[in-house]
């Protein structure tokens, strides 16, 4: 089925190249069927990759999605056109009145911030709390996934000795959970940080459930009791070539950084990576909007 976009949006020619199914306005208003209503939280600073990568994997279902991309007010973005946010992208109070089926909220590049010094804290700590009650259920990742944990269950981060960057071997830890229906055992997937939560503190919290984790990575995906919220410490959404960009931005800014651990073959980056967590994303994107999006939310919202 196909995921419903701006027309004009420039991430439909990469999706359409790919054989993605997208479908603009026009056509899906003369579908007969009710659509997932889908908010994204894009606080990537490069907007439109990180809106091709998410759309990429929503796309992949056979569900119909809606989608609304949400700019923070409080904050200015320094590396989309203002003319691209402005075109695409909505602000909290066009929104606020709305119901959602279910809402993304993608990393940002603040880690290494105390939550109350990123400029747009407050904000997103608002949003979060209206997504109790007008969201069905929220993803959250990377960073967004230790705001969820901070702002929802009191959990803080910490800053690790070096950058965990590279691709890492997870294992699952509850097998009976339905977000992970249809998961390996072992399966691999990118992670890009300089930050961690404590997986003993995750797993002690009595409201939630650890899903997968990473000898060397820590938590990977952790779910809610109650399904409400699904926080993924890594980058499922990634490209196989995203971490290898990130690298040589790094080596270009002149800072002292490792070779992504498990990416380059040969640990030589004048080789191309392998893509080896496409299918576990595509899995979990799927999971994600079937069982705790489309089979959870009501068809009239109240």
């Amino acid at each position: 089925m196909p995921i419903k976009i701006p027309k004009q949006l420039p991430a439909r020619d990469i999706l359409e190249s790919e054989n993605i199914f997208v479908m603009d306005e026009e056509r899906a208003n003369t579908q007969d069927i009710r659509p997932l209503n889908i908010l994204i939280v894009n606080l990537m600073p490069e907007k439109e990759k990180t809106e091709a990568q998410l759309l990429r994997l929503l796309g992949n279902t056979p569900l119909q999605v809606n989608i609304t991309f949400l700019k923070m007010e409080t904050h200015e973005s320094k590396n989309t056109n203002k003319y691209h946010l402005d075109q695409f992208y909505q602000t909290f109070d066009e929104v606020k009145d709305r119901k959602y089926d279910g809402m993304i909220i993608t990393g940002a590049p603040v880690e290494k911030l105390e939550f109350s010094e990123v400029t747009y804290w407050e904000e997103l700590s608002i949003i979060m709390d209206w997504s109790k009650t007008n969201v069905t259920s929220s993803l959250h990742i990377c960073w967004g996934a230790q705001a969820a944990l901070y702002h929802h269950y009191n959990i803080g981060k910490y800053e690790l000795s070096k950058k965990c960057s590279g691709v890492y071997e997870h294992r699952l830890l509850n097998d009976t959970e339905k977000l992970v229906r249809g998961f390996d055992d072992i399966f691999h997937a990118p992670h890009s940080r300089y930050t961690d939560v404590s997986l003993e503190a995750i797993m002690s919290h009595p409201n939630l459930i650890t899903l997968a984790a990473s000898d060397e990575a820590g938590a990977y995906l952790i779910c809610s009791k109650d399904g409400k919220h699904i926080m993924i410490s890594g980058h499922p959404e990634y490209e196989s070539g995203t971490l290898q960009q990130e690298y040589l931005r790094d080596i270009q800014k002149g800072l002292s950084i490792t070779i992504p651990e498990n990416y380059f073959p040969a640990d030589n980056p004048d080789n191309n990576p392998p893509h080896k967590w496409r299918s576990h994303a595509n899995l979990l994107f799927s999971n994600w909007l079937n069982y705790y999006v489309y089979q959870e939310t009501p068809y009239k919202w109240a």
